[in-house]
């Protein structure tokens, strides 16, 4: 086994296209990191919503304007944009997301059969990826978030070194061991505003012209456990 680095940040996304929550362990089976992606917002035609088009999702601006996270159930209590709580079991949370944005008729839906994941259901980026994402853009903020990650790796190495781990398998801590699947496509989400950080088109050019819209990978788990920052992440 060869070390990579160590779980620098771990995040969680209750419901699928808002705001998640970071947190420092949390659970992993082969669904992915407790509680992620659980929920999303589905709109009158079953689709769901996300930064883009596809078969099964809808472009649905303004979920960045919502965060969410879990207290102690897997029900998340979501906070709208004017800075007002709803839980996900409330009888009114549809009302609230579609007045939000300007959507009447969306609801919240839970995962039943198929995923909300958009490929696997952990996506893992390393810190010397973000670092050359900075580097690419310096006049802009190159966050975690904007990429929307499980994990972010902290690594030694420069230049983007999970684009060799596909096809490799990773071990985290004692016993969470997951096979990397896929480069991850980015696509005109990291270029919104959320939280405090601007919109920047410059992210996704940047990431097209010298990474063929690729960042980071996405993996599916092999074998369950307990991921916690700062665990030790190893390569096999």
């Amino acid at each position: 086994m060869i070390s990579v680095g160590t779980v620098d940040a771990l995040w969680r996304y209750p419901v699928k296209s808002m705001l998640g929550e970071q947190l420092t362990q949390a659970p992993v089976d082969a669904r992915g990191v407790l509680g992620d992606r659980l929920y999303a917002v589905r709109d009158t035609d079953g689709k769901l919503g996300s930064g883009k088009n596809t078969r099964r999702f809808r472009r649905m601006d303004g979920l960045l304007d919502f965060s969410a996270r879990y207290e102690s159930d897997l029900v998340p209590l979501i906070t709208l944009p004017d800075g007002k709580t709803v839980r996900g079991d409330d009888e009114q949370v549809d009302w609230a997301i579609g007045n939000s944005i300007g959507k009447p008729g969306v609801t919240l839906a839970k995962e039943d059969v198929i995923p909300h994941f958009d490929e696997e259901p952990i996506h893992v980026v390393t810190s010397a990826s973000l670092r050359w994402l900075a580097d690419l853009v310096p006049e802009v903020e190159v966050d975690a978030r904007r990429v929307r990650p499980n994990l972010v790796l902290k690594v030694t190495s420069v230049g983007r070194p999970e684009d060799s781990w596909v096809g490799r398998e990773l071990q985290i801590g004692s016993h969470l061991v997951l096979d990397v699947v896929s480069l991850a496509e980015r696509c005109a989400v990291v270029n919104y505003a959320q939280a405090e950080l601007p919109h920047s088109a410059d992210i996704l050019r940047a990431v097209s012209s010298a990474g063929d819209l690729m960042l980071g990978v996405y993996a599916r788990v092999r074998m369950s456990g307990r991921v916690r920052v700062g665990d030790d992440v190893f390569m096999g």
